[in-house]
């Protein structure tokens, strides 16, 4: 069990959602639900699901096994892609609840704009009366870039709660966290640890850091996403990562840390842009 607190961020939607949760972005149905179970005993109160990602019941299960107070557990899910040209948004979300085993649940996004469909302003617009209902407490976007924003914003009184996308050391994404934070949406990490991309402990930046606090490059590097305000959502399966992963609260880089780290940012993306994702 975590013995730091994990430090929460209120969303402009109301929701306070806890800084690092704990993503399950390939993880095998097969064993979901005893990673989830397993990530809830570790002391993760923020679990991030997705319809895409075909596990939503097995995390159900283990959110009905682990016994926890709905309200201390936030939980995330995501529209599928083809729900948008299907037109069946209202249909998705009610499956996606039923799979979970929820009444509600705390943040429901778009998982991907899908350009060239032309959907997604009217996508966003359901997502705002599942909100009105009390289906999802907050709603946002994941993969939005600028233009897709300014769109829901022409269209929709109600500003995302946080954008969901891909932000790691290599890819910071600085030209949308302006706009992000100029709009007073959270910004939050996946793939934050460059999806094994690149080496960690190859980028003198990280393995200075790692070296000078006793901690692991992936340590660092999520440390760095608390410390740049970002929220946070590793994978892990292997428990022993899991809780390295959690055990980030009792060390804080330096200024000079982070500027290093700031500075590995190279503006090329490592998996798809969303642009392109149709």
């Amino acid at each position: 069990m975590a013995t730091d607190p994990i430090p929460a961020i209120t969303l402009n939607q109301g929701g306070v959602i806890p800084q690092l949760g704990f993503g399950v972005f390939k993880v095998d149905p097969a064993v979901t639900q005893q990673t989830v179970e397993a990530a809830l005993a570790a002391g993760y109160r923020h679990i991030d699901t997705a319809t895409g990602y075909n596990n939503e019941s097995e995390v159900g299960a283990a959110l009905k096994a682990a016994g926890l107070p709905r309200e201390q557990v936030w939980v995330t899910t995501k529209l599928r892609n083809d729900h948008h040209a299907a037109g069946d948004v209202r249909g998705a979300m009610e499956r996606s609840l039923m799979m979970l085993g929820l009444d509600y649940v705390d943040l429901y996004l778009i998982h991907w704009p899908m350009p060239k469909l032309g959907l997604y302003v009217a996508t966003w617009q359901q997502l705002e009366q599942f909100k009105a209902e009390g289906l999802a407490r907050n709603v946002g976007v994941a993969n939005f870039q600028v233009a897709h924003l300014e769109a829901l914003a022409e269209r929709s009184g109600l500003v995302p709660a946080l954008d969901q996308v891909e932000l790691h050391p290599l890819f910071q994404q600085r030209e949308l966290r302006s706009y992000l934070d100029r709009h007073g949406i959270a910004v939050e990490a996946w793939g934050p640890l460059g999806q094994g991309r690149f080496a960690l402990d190859g980028l003198p930046a990280i393995a200075d850091a790692a070296r000078a606090h006793g901690k692991t490059p992936a340590q660092v590097i999520l440390r760095w996403h608390l410390q740049s305000g970002f929220i946070v959502i590793p994978k892990a399966v292997d428990p022993a990562h899991m809780a390295d992963n959690i055990a980030i609260f009792d060390f804080t880089l330096t200024p000079a840390e982070m500027a290093a780290i700031d500075a590995l940012d190279t503006g090329q993306r490592l998996s798809a842009d969303p642009d392109e994702v149709n």
